[in-house]
């Protein structure tokens, strides 16, 4: 069977393919928010992949938060893999600013609001050109 995105996944914005994973957009303004899906079939959480998968899934979640910190302002970086409502493997990276609508506590279920669309698709060029910049480094080995 081929890989497939759950419904809540897949109607999230496409970033950009890595080795392992496929990249999406979290649209909401408030959070530069992105999250690593493993493109492998029935994986719920990290017990379900490969030694070589997790290890990779390491790396590209490295990759990610740099990106993610190297690209927006931020006080904190976010990464969390939490799955309780979505039954498919996704990494949640953000960057979080003090004082942010939810600062400190945890983004999920509380503040969100949909990007402008002219803004949303600044956002997503910004991620994916920084993701292209940096997944040509050896120790993210994107070959």
């Amino acid at each position: 069977m081929p890989f497939q995105l759950v419904p809540g996944l897949a109607k999230k914005d496409f970033v950009t393919d890595l080795k392992l994973c496929t990249v999406l957009f979290e649209d909401n303004r408030f959070y530069p928010w992105i999250f690593l899906v493993p493109r492998r079939e029935n994986v719920k959480n990290m017990t379900f992949l490969s030694m070589e998968d997790r290890l990779q899934l390491m790396r590209e979640m490295a990759l990610a938060e740099k990106v993610m910190a190297d690209t927006f302002e931020h006080d904190q970086t976010n990464v969390a893999m939490i799955g309780n409502k979505t039954p498919q493997l996704h990494i949640h990276i953000l960057c979080r600013k003090e004082g942010d609508p939810d600062w400190p506590t945890t983004v999920w279920n509380n503040h969100s609001e949909p990007y402008d669309p002219k803004e949303k698709e600044q956002t997503l060029l910004k991620i994916r050109q920084a993701f292209e910049a940096l997944r040509k480094a050896p120790e993210y080995n994107q070959n």
